[in-house]
């Protein structure tokens, strides 16, 4: 796939500024991952615009400049290695392994973990680990992480999430007690506890415990 032409790409670059994407790393990582490999059929001649987009599963594929902004607010070094909680249609994945050393990336869908690892072995992005499990629990055996990131919406920062996250941590997720209002957060873990700031209203779907019933 050759990806969109170079005035979608500029017109997609300058949208994500205009929503307060600043950072030249993240930047980059997002001009680089084609968006469109990500999402099938019908939507694909919209993967270019900042809307989110259904994929299978019931789940979206989150609108660029809400995935760019939660990328920013993670502060995500080369040196890091990084968990996300929802793979969904798996482009935010896409774009922390091009910032981290490492991601590993589950999801309760099979379906859409093996989907995602088509097009992660498609871009050859040989640093990401993806597993169909309950995010909600993180993934004990390789805690704990420099970076946490949670693609669907809990009330309160799960507790085994911020016990898996390394002092001086940064978990970036969305909180909410409903699904229509809810609040981007970031944790950062300290030698004390953890430090709470609020970023934006946002609305995702539900983090659900359990695996999904699709095979």
């Amino acid at each position: 796939m050759s990806g969109p032409d170079p005035e979608t790409k500029m017109q997609f670059l300058f949208a994500l500024r205009s929503k307060g994407v600043t950072d030249k790393r993240v930047l980059a990582a997002m001009e680089e991952v084609d968006r469109g490999l990500f999402v099938r059929g019908l939507f694909s001649e919209r993967a270019y615009e900042d809307m989110p987009l259904p994929i299978a599963c019931g789940q979206t594929i989150s609108q660029p400049s809400v995935v760019g902004l939660m990328t920013q607010a993670l502060e995500v070094t080369p040196r890091d290695k990084v968990l996300e909680v929802g793979t969904g249609s798996g482009y935010q994945a896409a774009i922390l392994a091009k910032l981290a050393r490492r991601v590993y990336t589950v999801d309760r869908h099979a379906r859409l973990v093996r989907a995602a690892q088509l097009v992660f072995q498609q871009l050859q992005l040989v640093n990401i680990t993806t597993m169909t499990a309950d995010g909600s629990f993180g993934l004990p055996d390789q805690a704990p992480f420099d970076r946490i990131i949670v693609t669907a919406a809990a009330e309160d920062a799960p507790g085994p999430l911020l016990a898996q996250l390394k002092i001086g941590g940064i978990m970036v997720l969305p909180v909410g007690q409903s699904d229509t209002v809810q609040t981007l957060i970031r944790v950062r873990r300290t030698e004390q506890g953890f430090d709470y700031d609020e970023l934006r209203p946002v609305r995702f779907v539900p983090l659900l415990e359990g695996l999904g019933k699709d095979g």
